[in-house]
């Protein structure tokens, strides 16, 4: 029976699309690892998706260099190199550059707020108890959010895909060397305060020099390499 006329039918995602949202949700649960070698039947079960839809979801995941195809050994994902981290990070840094300044200049001042409130209630937490699976998990949910929303906050899809797409890259980077833990993340959202001081100031030359060293801070940590220190000012409010 077909639905009466005027009424909304909801729009139930094929099972391609579910797949490729199920393959994201291991790669940010890091049950599926960079390097790591996978059969169709393996993944089928890993998504609890049917076989037909784990096929048509490879061309997908090796056009978008998530995942490759070696003769006689299967399914390959991404491979943790130099190359992809310079490609990557530098990649972040363009599309998020744009989004911070644009962020910056439209966002309401309830909404930054908002987003300062919640990165001062962990850094509270994590400085007045202990660190746990619980507030590491909240903390990355706030951390990748932010970017997320800024960019989402463009109002252009394309762009959206596209850092989603790069940002599961930068994720397959961080398991493979260092993702947010105990030891860095109050580090992690005292820069993220100091960039939002800058948003809530309107600031568009120093958000977009902030933001510059918050993402060369990541992409220096994943090499193993000292973090930049955080230049402090008279004239900038400590977390």
């Amino acid at each position: 029976m077909s639905a009466a006329p005027g009424r909304s039918q909801a729009r139930v995602p094929s099972l391609r699309v579910q797949a490729y949202e199920n393959f994201r949700e291991q790669i940010v649960r890091a049950q599926i690892r960079p390097g790591q070698f996978i059969s169709q039947r393996e993944l089928m079960q890993l998504l609890g998706m049917p076989l037909g839809a784990v096929r048509e979801l490879i061309p997908r995941l090796e056009a978008e260099g998530l995942l490759q195809t070696v003769p006689q050994r299967g399914l390959q994902v991404a491979q943790v190199d130099l190359k992809l981290i310079r490609n990557a990070f530098e990649l972040r840094l363009l599309l998020e550059r744009e989004s911070a300044i644009r962020f910056a200049q439209e966002a309401s001042d309830a909404e930054l707020a908002r987003i300062e409130d919640e990165h001062r209630a962990i850094v509270e937490r994590a400085r007045t108890g202990p660190i746990d699976e619980g507030l590491l998990a909240r903390a990355t949910q706030v951390d990748w959010g932010l970017h997320e929303h800024m960019i989402d906050a463009m109002g252009n899809a394309l762009i959206s895909e596209i850092y989603r797409i790069n940002s599961l890259r930068v994720r397959l980077i961080k398991f493979e060397n260092s993702s947010l833990s105990a030891d860095i993340l109050l580090a992690a959202m005292e820069e993220h305060l100091w960039f939002i001081e800058a948003l809530r100031r309107r600031d568009t030359t120093a958000v977009a020099e902030r933001l510059g060293h918050h993402i060369e801070s990541a992409r220096r940590r994943v090499l193993g390499l000292p973090r930049p220190t955080l230049p402090w000012s008279s004239q900038t409010a400590t977390p």
